[in-house]
Protein backbone atom coordinates (compact mmCIF):
# COMPACT_ATOMS: atom_id res chain seq x y z
CA UNK A 1 0.00 0.00 0.00
CA UNK A 2 2.93 2.24 0.74
CA UNK A 3 3.44 2.10 -3.15
CA UNK A 4 0.31 3.68 -4.67
CA UNK A 5 0.49 7.04 -4.42
CA UNK A 6 -2.42 9.03 -3.18
CA UNK A 7 -4.79 6.30 -1.87
CA UNK A 8 -7.03 6.64 0.77
CA UNK A 9 -3.90 5.09 3.31
CA UNK A 10 -1.25 8.13 2.72
CA UNK A 11 -3.68 10.34 4.01
CA UNK A 12 -4.04 8.65 7.40
CA UNK A 13 0.15 7.65 7.85
CA UNK A 14 1.54 10.57 8.56
CA UNK A 15 -0.50 11.23 11.28
CA UNK A 16 1.22 12.72 14.72
CA UNK A 17 2.51 9.33 16.53
CA UNK A 18 1.40 10.02 20.54
CA UNK A 19 3.39 7.01 21.84
CA UNK A 20 6.35 6.68 23.74
CA UNK A 21 9.01 5.45 21.15
CA UNK A 22 10.79 2.92 23.37
CA UNK A 23 7.39 1.20 23.92
CA UNK A 24 6.51 0.52 20.40
CA UNK A 25 5.96 -3.03 19.21
CA UNK A 26 4.12 -2.13 16.37
CA UNK A 27 4.18 1.19 14.42
CA UNK A 28 1.75 3.50 13.52
CA UNK A 29 1.08 2.42 9.98
CA UNK A 30 0.78 -1.37 11.05
CA UNK A 31 -2.22 -0.56 13.77
CA UNK A 32 -3.83 1.57 11.37
CA UNK A 33 -3.94 -0.74 8.32
CA UNK A 34 -5.15 -3.35 10.80
CA UNK A 35 -7.89 -1.45 11.62
CA UNK A 36 -8.71 -0.50 8.29
CA UNK A 37 -8.64 -3.96 7.23
CA UNK A 38 -10.55 -4.96 10.12
CA UNK A 39 -13.56 -2.59 9.65
CA UNK A 40 -13.72 -3.33 6.34
CA UNK A 41 -14.50 -6.87 6.63
CA UNK A 42 -16.46 -6.84 9.25
CA UNK A 43 -14.84 -6.32 12.77
CA UNK A 44 -17.29 -4.26 15.28
CA UNK A 45 -14.52 -4.84 18.45
CA UNK A 46 -10.84 -4.63 19.24
CA UNK A 47 -11.02 -8.31 20.05
CA UNK A 48 -12.42 -8.79 16.81
CA UNK A 49 -9.78 -6.94 14.79
CA UNK A 50 -7.23 -8.52 17.01
CA UNK A 51 -8.22 -11.83 15.33
CA UNK A 52 -8.63 -11.03 12.02
CA UNK A 53 -4.88 -9.94 12.26
CA UNK A 54 -3.54 -13.14 13.63
CA UNK A 55 -5.79 -14.88 10.74
CA UNK A 56 -4.94 -12.47 7.71
CA UNK A 57 -1.44 -11.76 9.47
CA UNK A 58 0.61 -13.11 5.75
CA UNK A 59 -1.87 -10.82 3.49
CA UNK A 60 -0.62 -7.97 6.28
CA UNK A 61 2.97 -8.40 5.97
CA UNK A 62 2.44 -7.94 2.15
CA UNK A 63 2.25 -3.96 3.63
CA UNK A 64 4.54 -4.12 6.30
CA UNK A 65 6.55 -6.14 8.19
CA UNK A 66 4.76 -7.17 11.82
CA UNK A 67 7.39 -8.54 13.37
CA UNK A 68 5.81 -8.94 16.82
CA UNK A 69 2.67 -10.27 14.83
CA UNK A 70 -0.56 -8.70 14.79
CA UNK A 71 -1.47 -5.87 17.59
CA UNK A 72 -3.24 -6.89 20.45
CA UNK A 73 -6.83 -5.97 21.58
CA UNK A 74 -4.99 -3.93 24.40
CA UNK A 75 -2.66 -2.36 22.31
CA UNK A 76 -5.63 -1.54 19.80
CA UNK A 77 -7.67 0.04 22.65
CA UNK A 78 -4.74 2.21 24.14
CA UNK A 79 -3.90 3.41 20.82
CA UNK A 80 -6.86 4.99 19.67
CA UNK A 81 -7.80 6.29 22.98
CA UNK A 82 -4.61 8.47 22.94
CA UNK A 83 -5.14 9.07 19.41
CA UNK A 84 -5.57 13.29 18.56
CA UNK A 85 -8.90 12.96 16.96
CA UNK A 86 -8.64 16.20 15.39
CA UNK A 87 -5.83 15.16 13.69
CA UNK A 88 -7.45 11.81 12.43
CA UNK A 89 -10.26 13.94 11.39
CA UNK A 90 -8.00 16.43 9.21
CA UNK A 91 -6.48 13.83 7.77
CA UNK A 92 -10.12 12.43 6.56
CA UNK A 93 -11.14 15.60 5.34
CA UNK A 94 -7.46 16.40 3.17
CA UNK A 95 -7.98 12.39 1.59
CA UNK A 96 -11.91 13.22 0.96
CA UNK A 97 -10.80 16.53 -0.84
CA UNK A 98 -8.77 14.80 -2.85
CA UNK A 99 -11.67 13.30 -4.55
CA UNK A 100 -12.28 16.53 -6.00
CA UNK A 101 -15.68 15.92 -6.19
CA UNK A 102 -17.90 18.37 -8.47
CA UNK A 103 -20.72 19.60 -6.05
CA UNK A 104 -22.44 22.09 -7.89
CA UNK A 105 -26.05 21.66 -7.18
CA UNK A 106 -25.25 18.58 -5.43
CA UNK A 107 -27.08 18.64 -1.51
CA UNK A 108 -24.89 18.35 1.17
CA UNK A 109 -27.12 17.13 4.45
CA UNK A 110 -25.72 18.45 7.79
CA UNK A 111 -27.01 16.25 10.46
CA UNK A 112 -26.05 15.02 13.75
CA UNK A 113 -26.16 11.58 15.24
CA UNK A 114 -25.74 10.10 18.97
CA UNK A 115 -24.02 7.18 19.44
CA UNK A 116 -26.27 5.55 22.13
CA UNK A 117 -23.61 3.62 23.80
CA UNK A 118 -20.61 5.76 23.56
CA UNK A 119 -20.73 7.08 26.80
CA UNK A 120 -18.15 6.51 29.79
CA UNK A 121 -19.72 6.17 33.22
CA UNK A 122 -21.60 9.16 33.67
CA UNK A 123 -20.60 11.06 30.59
CA UNK A 124 -22.94 11.76 27.88
CA UNK A 125 -23.47 9.61 24.40
CA UNK A 126 -21.00 11.06 21.82
CA UNK A 127 -23.04 13.32 19.52
CA UNK A 128 -21.42 13.59 16.19
CA UNK A 129 -22.35 16.58 13.05
CA UNK A 130 -21.76 14.90 9.77
CA UNK A 131 -21.81 16.49 6.26
CA UNK A 132 -23.02 14.01 3.96
CA UNK A 133 -23.20 14.21 -0.32
CA UNK A 134 -26.24 12.48 -0.42
CA UNK A 135 -26.63 11.87 -4.26
CA UNK A 136 -22.44 10.53 -3.71
CA UNK A 137 -22.88 8.64 -0.95
CA UNK A 138 -19.89 10.35 0.48
CA UNK A 139 -19.23 11.81 4.36
CA UNK A 140 -17.58 14.97 3.79
CA UNK A 141 -16.33 15.40 7.41
CA UNK A 142 -17.93 15.16 11.22
CA UNK A 143 -17.15 17.46 14.13
CA UNK A 144 -18.14 16.35 17.68
CA UNK A 145 -20.10 18.46 20.46
CA UNK A 146 -21.19 17.89 23.75
CA UNK A 147 -24.74 17.66 23.03
CA UNK A 148 -27.15 18.03 20.46
CA UNK A 149 -27.67 21.65 21.17
CA UNK A 150 -24.02 22.91 20.70
CA UNK A 151 -25.01 21.71 16.48
CA UNK A 152 -25.52 25.21 16.53
CA UNK A 153 -21.71 26.01 17.16
CA UNK A 154 -20.43 23.13 15.82
CA UNK A 155 -21.95 23.64 12.12
CA UNK A 156 -20.26 27.05 11.22
CA UNK A 157 -16.86 25.07 12.34
CA UNK A 158 -17.29 22.50 10.25
CA UNK A 159 -18.41 24.24 7.29
CA UNK A 160 -15.31 26.26 7.91
CA UNK A 161 -13.17 22.51 6.83
CA UNK A 162 -15.15 21.79 4.06
CA UNK A 163 -15.17 22.91 0.34
CA UNK A 164 -18.84 23.39 -0.49
CA UNK A 165 -18.89 26.45 -3.01
CA UNK A 166 -22.07 26.06 -5.32
CA UNK A 167 -23.63 23.03 -3.31
CA UNK A 168 -26.57 23.31 -2.17
CA UNK A 169 -26.61 22.89 1.84
CA UNK A 170 -29.16 21.17 3.90
CA UNK A 171 -30.07 21.63 7.84
CA UNK A 172 -32.84 20.67 10.08
CA UNK A 173 -34.11 23.38 12.40
CA UNK A 174 -31.64 23.03 14.97
CA UNK A 175 -29.74 24.85 12.15
CA UNK A 176 -31.65 27.21 11.33
CA UNK A 177 -29.23 30.61 12.95
CA UNK A 178 -28.83 33.66 10.76
CA UNK A 179 -24.72 33.31 11.75
CA UNK A 180 -25.17 29.92 9.93
CA UNK A 181 -26.66 30.51 6.97
CA UNK A 182 -24.01 33.79 6.41
CA UNK A 183 -21.47 30.96 6.72
CA UNK A 184 -23.21 29.24 4.06
CA UNK A 185 -23.34 32.45 1.44
CA UNK A 186 -19.91 33.14 2.16
CA UNK A 187 -18.74 29.67 1.09
CA UNK A 188 -20.48 30.60 -2.27
CA UNK A 189 -23.14 27.57 -1.38
CA UNK A 190 -27.09 27.59 -0.91
CA UNK A 191 -29.63 26.80 1.55
CA UNK A 192 -32.54 25.15 2.71
CA UNK A 193 -32.87 25.12 6.09
CA UNK A 194 -35.95 23.82 8.08
CA UNK A 195 -38.28 26.18 10.48
CA UNK A 196 -39.63 25.39 13.79
CA UNK A 197 -40.16 27.27 16.68
CA UNK A 198 -36.77 28.29 17.75
CA UNK A 199 -37.30 30.76 15.11
CA UNK A 200 -40.67 32.11 16.30
CA UNK A 201 -41.52 34.74 14.90
CA UNK A 202 -39.88 33.79 11.57
CA UNK A 203 -41.73 30.50 11.26
CA UNK A 204 -45.07 32.29 12.31
CA UNK A 205 -44.69 34.79 9.29
CA UNK A 206 -43.98 32.10 6.79
CA UNK A 207 -46.67 29.76 8.10
CA UNK A 208 -49.26 32.30 7.90
CA UNK A 209 -47.83 33.57 4.94
CA UNK A 210 -48.88 29.99 3.32
CA UNK A 211 -52.45 29.71 5.39
CA UNK A 212 -53.60 33.25 3.82
CA UNK A 213 -51.86 33.13 0.36
CA UNK A 214 -52.33 36.92 0.20
CA UNK A 215 -53.82 38.18 -3.33
CA UNK A 216 -51.22 39.16 -5.55
CA UNK A 217 -48.58 36.81 -4.27
CA UNK A 218 -46.92 34.23 -7.10
CA UNK A 219 -46.89 30.27 -5.63
CA UNK A 220 -45.41 27.51 -7.20
CA UNK A 221 -46.31 23.91 -6.89
CA UNK A 222 -45.62 20.35 -7.60
CA UNK A 223 -46.08 16.98 -6.11
CA UNK A 224 -44.52 13.57 -5.93
CA UNK A 225 -45.69 10.47 -4.97
CA UNK A 226 -43.95 7.25 -3.57
CA UNK A 227 -45.42 3.68 -2.75
CA UNK A 228 -43.88 0.86 -0.93
CA UNK A 229 -43.81 -1.19 1.96
CA UNK A 230 -47.21 -1.02 2.54
CA UNK A 231 -47.21 3.17 2.52
CA UNK A 232 -48.43 5.62 0.09
CA UNK A 233 -46.72 8.63 0.18
CA UNK A 234 -47.77 12.34 -1.43
CA UNK A 235 -45.15 14.87 -1.03
CA UNK A 236 -46.56 18.44 -2.32
CA UNK A 237 -44.32 21.12 -2.37
CA UNK A 238 -45.63 25.10 -2.71
CA UNK A 239 -42.69 28.00 -3.21
CA UNK A 240 -42.51 31.31 -3.43
CA UNK A 241 -40.10 34.30 -4.25
CA UNK A 242 -42.52 37.12 -3.39
CA UNK A 243 -41.16 37.99 0.16
CA UNK A 244 -40.33 41.55 -0.23
CA UNK A 245 -41.74 41.80 2.89
CA UNK A 246 -40.48 39.12 4.74
CA UNK A 247 -36.66 40.08 3.83
CA UNK A 248 -37.36 43.59 5.48
CA UNK A 249 -39.03 42.37 8.70
CA UNK A 250 -36.43 39.53 9.04
CA UNK A 251 -32.75 41.35 7.38
CA UNK A 252 -30.32 39.44 9.03
CA UNK A 253 -31.20 36.17 6.58
CA UNK A 254 -28.19 36.46 4.33
CA UNK A 255 -29.61 35.64 0.57
CA UNK A 256 -33.11 35.12 1.79
CA UNK A 257 -34.56 34.74 -1.77
CA UNK A 258 -37.86 31.65 -0.72
CA UNK A 259 -40.34 30.40 1.40
CA UNK A 260 -41.44 26.79 1.18
CA UNK A 261 -44.12 24.36 2.87
CA UNK A 262 -43.77 20.83 2.45
CA UNK A 263 -46.57 18.65 2.74
CA UNK A 264 -46.63 15.12 3.48
CA UNK A 265 -49.55 13.00 3.11
CA UNK A 266 -48.97 9.03 4.02
CA UNK A 267 -51.63 6.37 3.81
CA UNK A 268 -50.72 3.13 5.82
CA UNK A 269 -52.87 0.21 6.45
CA UNK A 270 -56.10 2.61 5.61
CA UNK A 271 -54.78 5.21 8.00
CA UNK A 272 -53.94 8.77 6.71
CA UNK A 273 -51.85 10.80 8.50
CA UNK A 274 -50.87 14.53 7.26
CA UNK A 275 -47.69 16.63 8.33
CA UNK A 276 -46.48 20.21 7.15
CA UNK A 277 -43.15 21.48 7.53
CA UNK A 278 -41.48 24.95 6.26
CA UNK A 279 -38.19 26.13 4.88
CA UNK A 280 -36.28 29.58 4.09
CA UNK A 281 -34.10 29.01 1.22
CA UNK A 282 -31.60 30.74 -1.15
CA UNK A 283 -32.97 28.65 -4.46
CA UNK A 284 -35.50 29.81 -6.43
CA UNK A 285 -39.00 29.30 -6.63
CA UNK A 286 -38.54 25.78 -8.49
CA UNK A 287 -40.75 23.45 -6.84
CA UNK A 288 -39.22 20.02 -8.56
CA UNK A 289 -35.80 21.18 -7.75
CA UNK A 290 -36.67 21.77 -3.96
CA UNK A 291 -38.59 18.44 -3.77
CA UNK A 292 -35.58 16.82 -4.59
CA UNK A 293 -33.78 18.61 -2.59
CA UNK A 294 -35.77 17.75 0.60
CA UNK A 295 -36.01 14.28 0.07
CA UNK A 296 -31.86 13.77 -0.54
CA UNK A 297 -32.03 15.57 2.98
CA UNK A 298 -33.91 12.87 4.43
CA UNK A 299 -32.26 10.47 2.88
CA UNK A 300 -28.89 11.08 5.62
CA UNK A 301 -30.89 8.83 8.07
CA UNK A 302 -31.15 6.17 5.53
CA UNK A 303 -27.83 6.49 3.76
CA UNK A 304 -25.59 7.46 6.86
CA UNK A 305 -27.11 7.20 9.96
CA UNK A 306 -29.20 3.86 9.64
CA UNK A 307 -25.71 2.03 7.57
CA UNK A 308 -23.90 3.36 10.45
CA UNK A 309 -26.20 1.15 13.36
CA UNK A 310 -27.20 -1.53 11.24
CA UNK A 311 -23.85 -2.30 8.89
CA UNK A 312 -21.14 -0.71 11.12
CA UNK A 313 -23.15 -1.16 15.27
CA UNK A 314 -22.63 2.08 16.09
CA UNK A 315 -25.22 2.02 18.71
CA UNK A 316 -24.24 -1.28 19.96
CA UNK A 317 -20.86 -0.28 19.99
CA UNK A 318 -18.91 -1.14 23.49
CA UNK A 319 -16.04 1.42 22.17
CA UNK A 320 -16.41 3.58 24.67
CA UNK A 321 -13.62 5.36 26.60
CA UNK A 322 -11.19 8.31 25.66
CA UNK A 323 -10.77 9.65 22.12
CA UNK A 324 -11.38 5.85 20.77
CA UNK A 325 -15.40 6.62 20.30
CA UNK A 326 -14.55 9.31 18.00
CA UNK A 327 -11.64 7.78 16.27
CA UNK A 328 -13.66 4.96 15.52
CA UNK A 329 -16.36 6.62 13.81
CA UNK A 330 -13.86 7.88 11.55
CA UNK A 331 -12.47 5.23 11.04
CA UNK A 332 -15.98 4.06 9.69
CA UNK A 333 -16.87 6.75 8.07
CA UNK A 334 -13.44 6.24 6.05
CA UNK A 335 -14.28 2.44 5.38
CA UNK A 336 -18.34 3.28 4.18
CA UNK A 337 -16.51 5.96 1.62
CA UNK A 338 -14.45 3.16 0.36
CA UNK A 339 -17.68 0.84 -0.10
CA UNK A 340 -19.68 3.38 -1.40
CA UNK A 341 -17.21 3.96 -4.64
CA UNK A 342 -16.95 -0.03 -4.91
CA UNK A 343 -20.45 0.07 -4.92
CA UNK A 344 -21.15 2.40 -7.89
CA UNK A 345 -19.97 0.01 -9.77
CA UNK A 346 -21.26 -2.80 -8.33
CA UNK A 347 -24.98 -1.58 -7.23
CA UNK A 348 -26.51 -5.28 -6.50
CA UNK A 349 -24.22 -5.56 -3.81
CA UNK A 350 -25.18 -4.79 -0.37
CA UNK A 351 -22.81 -2.68 2.23
CA UNK A 352 -22.80 -5.81 4.39
CA UNK A 353 -22.70 -8.18 2.09
CA UNK A 354 -19.42 -6.47 0.28
CA UNK A 355 -17.95 -6.31 4.29
CA UNK A 356 -17.99 -10.15 4.51
CA UNK A 357 -16.87 -10.65 0.99
CA UNK A 358 -13.60 -8.54 1.68
CA UNK A 359 -13.16 -10.73 4.57
CA UNK A 360 -12.97 -14.07 2.96
CA UNK A 361 -11.22 -12.78 -0.30
CA UNK A 362 -8.15 -10.86 -0.20
CA UNK A 363 -8.42 -9.64 -4.03
CA UNK A 364 -11.75 -7.91 -3.31
CA UNK A 365 -10.54 -6.60 0.18
CA UNK A 366 -7.51 -4.93 -1.92
CA UNK A 367 -10.36 -3.73 -4.28
CA UNK A 368 -11.94 -2.05 -1.33
CA UNK A 369 -8.71 -0.63 0.10
CA UNK A 370 -7.38 0.50 -3.23
CA UNK A 371 -10.97 2.13 -4.53
CA UNK A 372 -10.62 5.94 -5.71
CA UNK A 373 -13.69 7.88 -6.86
Amino acid sequence: MEERGNGFFDFFKEIPDHRIERRKLHSLSEILLLTFCGVVSGCDSWEDIEDFGKIKLEYLRGYFPYEHGAPSDDTLRRFFRALEPEAFESCFIKWVKSFQLDLEKKIIAVDGKTSRRSFDGEGRPMHLVSAFASELGIVLGQLKTEEKSNEITAIPELLDLLDIAKAVVTIDAMGCQSKIVEKIVDKEADYLISLKGNQGILNDDVRLLFEAKPQGTVFQDDEEHDKGHGRVETRRCIVTEDIHWLKEKHPQWKGFRSVVEIESIREIKGKITAEKRYYISSLAAEPKVILNVVRQHWGVENKLHWVLDITFGDDQSRIRKGNAPRNMAIVKKTVLNLLSIVKKASPRLSLKRMRKMAGWDNLFLEKVLSAEF
